[in-house]
């Protein structure tokens, strides 16, 4: 009952406090939608569906990166994150309340690109069935990625600084907007080994039928993925401020 109670509490003033922070609303807001906004607008009927995938994606990469990098520092530099730390709760709790308003807020801002996108095609060959899982692991393993840099930052700016440094190459490497088969031989690798190659594909196979790995693959890479990292998290929160 306790965890219960701190989990919700956690989620509801990280919600309540840090959704319309300005470092947020910039890079975790207006920059995925004008994106967006640029791409269909920009682009023919034909390339929209294609273009989609991508979007959402970027759309939930930058969503919950910026969101966790806002909590965490902010938290910090208010000193509010050491009284959670000291809270009769445990490191798992903590840690899922704290990535369970950045899931949220990433889930959301995956679908703005779909509300823009059905204004100029149609969406009825859409697997939303696959979609809304997909979402759902690719927001969770990009907050994870997100509180991993974030525990190494001491303000805002550095927090969104380093996760640029991540966030950007990912645009080209994971295949959002440019395909991994043409991508130089030598960077395929590194494609690879990034969590959002796979949801990406997942993405794509339920909106365009055109993924290249197998569905039920992609979830179990993702999944293996999101235990690691939640592992990591937790291991560098022990390490950097109990331990």
């Amino acid at each position: 009952m306790t965890s219960r109670i701190a989990f919700w509490n956690i989620l509801k003033k990280d919600i309540k406090n840090y959704y319309l922070k300005p470092p947020n609303i910039s890079w975790g807001i207006i920059f995925p939608l004008s994106w967006t906004l640029m791409q269909l607008i920009r682009s023919p009927g034909e390339n929209i569906l294609e273009l989609l995938p991508g979007l959402m994606a970027m759309s939930i990469l930058f969503g919950t990166t910026s969101m966790l990098a806002v909590t965490i520092t902010f938290e910090r530099s208010g000193r509010s994150f050491e009284r959670l730390l000291l809270a009769p709760i445990s490191i798992n709790v903590m840690v899922l309340a704290k990535i369970a308003g950045t899931v949220l807020f990433g889930m959301f801002n995956a679908f703005v690109p779909v509300v823009f996108a059905s204004f100029f095609i149609d969406l009825g060959g859409v697997n939303f069935g696959i979609i809304l899982p997909a979402v759902f692991m690719i927001a969770i393993s990009s907050a994870l990625m997100g509180l991993l840099i974030a525990v190494s930052a001491e303000q805002v700016f550095e927090a969104q600084t380093l996760s640029n440094f991540f966030r950007f190459p990912m645009l080209f490497l994971c295949g959002l907007f440019l395909p991994i088969s043409d991508l130089p031989v030598f960077l395929r690798p590194f494609s690879y080994c990034l969590p959002l190659t796979y949801g990406a594909d997942i993405l794509k196979g339920a909106v365009t039928g055109g993924s290249t790995l197998s569905p039920v693959l992609s979830f179990a890479i993702l999944l293996f993925f999101t235990i690691a990292l939640f592992l990591f998290s937790r291991h560098n929160i022990n390490r950097k401020w109990i331990l």
